[in-house]
């Protein structure tokens, strides 16, 4: 009987598990200094750079555009390498922004003229991307919003404030979703790629919770004047841009997360094997035990159902329902895997010199972004034909 290696993921293909390894490798040497970071909400450029070194910030973008050209799931593969070796999970969050909500928009939907001048410095890394579309007011109903992109002599004129948006304190390009006309719901809105410097457009950085490191802000629009040429997509057309980067985020964002978990779960039995008490390991105590054991169903279960959301997506198969069962399984599994960690952790899990408290600060954003749990569930509930 062969033995299988536990350092590599069974599944894949002899390439995939080589990515996975080089990812992986690449990702342990990011950054020691997370933890330094984290309290001031320091977003590590140079940790950023070196991910370019094995093309993570175009995965999915074709070849001709300076992307990896890789499948759903090879792209998959290497964001669970990425989180599965690097501790800044705001780094990894911050890769995933980009890649979901710039890289994929202006790739799937940009002119071509667009993709000339942007893709190349997205899927290199030189440059960073962003989008804004949550409002104050208009958060898990999205399509609520009320910015205004009003037509005026050479292009557009916008106007209204975007909160909670990843990347935008750095980002070099924000593509803005606003309303050309009236409408209800998705009707009427219309996507614009905005340069950051642009008059009228200003970004005030958020604090938070978790994920610290990966740059968070407000964005405000007053009177931003945008020429014809930066809508992306068609005019009063913006929620097919909007939903393609949600197709990909909700399918492959969650591969982060079983990686972090991977980690988590390697800890732990790391930390239950040498930590005595009683005259032996604690990893012999049950209670200690069937914590690890339930990482381990979590972190196997969650891998298997974004596998399968990459799978149909590369068959060119509908995975909205299958996104939404692995966005809301991974998301609560990871939190249930960090409050585990943190208890068999005891005293030094709630302390910031492991990574433990931190990691589990991180995992509660999983439940939010890229739609709520709640969310997902009426997703899921509507695919069930309820």
């Amino acid at each position: 009987m062969k033995v299988r290696p536990a350092s590599v993921i069974e599944w894949a293909s002899p390439e995939q598990v080589e990515f996975f390894e080089t990812v992986a490798g690449l990702a342990r040497t990011l950054t020691a200094d997370t933890r330094e970071r984290d309290p001031s909400s320091t977003f590590s450029r140079r940790a950023w750079d070196r991910c370019a070194e094995v093309g993570l910030h175009g995965l999915p973008a074709p070849e001709e555009y300076g992307g990896s050209g890789a499948d759903a799931l090879t792209t998959i593969v290497a964001l669970e390498a990425l989180g599965y070796g690097c501790p800044d999970n705001g780094l990894v969050f911050t890769i995933n922004a980009h890649l979901w909500t710039s890289v994929v928009p202006v790739w799937r939907h940009g002119t071509e003229e667009q993709r000339r001048r942007w893709l190349p410095g997205l899927c290199s890394g030189k440059l960073i991307g962003c989008h804004a579309a949550t409002e104050p007011d208009a958060g898990s109903d999205v399509f609520g919003m009320s910015a205004t992109a009003r037509a005026s002599e050479g292009g557009y004129v916008l106007n209204g404030r975007k909160v909670f948006i990843t990347n935008a304190p750095v980002a070099d390009l924000l593509i803005v979703f606003a309303r050309t006309s009236k409408g209800i719901g998705p009707i009427g809105i219309t996507a614009f790629m905005v340069e950051a410097g642009t008059p009228g457009c200003s970004v005030t950085e958020m604090d938070k919770l978790g994920l610290r490191t990966s740059p968070m802000g407000e964005v405000a629009l007053e009177d931003c004047l945008v020429p014809e040429s930066a809508v992306l997509g068609k005019v009063g057309r913006g929620a097919e841009v909007f939903q393609t980067s949600m197709a990909w985020e909700r399918a492959c964002i969650m591969a982060s997360q079983v990686g972090t978990m991977r980690r988590t779960m390697e800890a732990c039995i790391g930390y239950a094997r040498s930590r005595r008490q009683y005259g032996k390991p604690i990893g012999k105590f049950e209670s200690v035990a069937d914590k690890i054991a339930n990482m381990k169903v979590a972190v196997d279960a969650s891998r298997a159902l974004v596998l399968r959301v990459g799978w149909l997506m590369d068959q060119g198969m509908d995975a909205a329902l299958e996104a939404a069962v692995a966005k809301v399984f991974v998301s609560e599994a990871s939190v249930r895997t960090h409050l585990d960690a943190v208890q068999i952790h005891g005293g030094y899990g709630y302390m910031t010199e492991f990574e433990v408290e931190r990691a589990l600060r991180d995992a509660i954003g999983g439940t939010i972004y890229s739609g709520t749990s709640e969310i997902q569930r009426r997703i899921i509930a509507r695919g069930l034909g309820l």
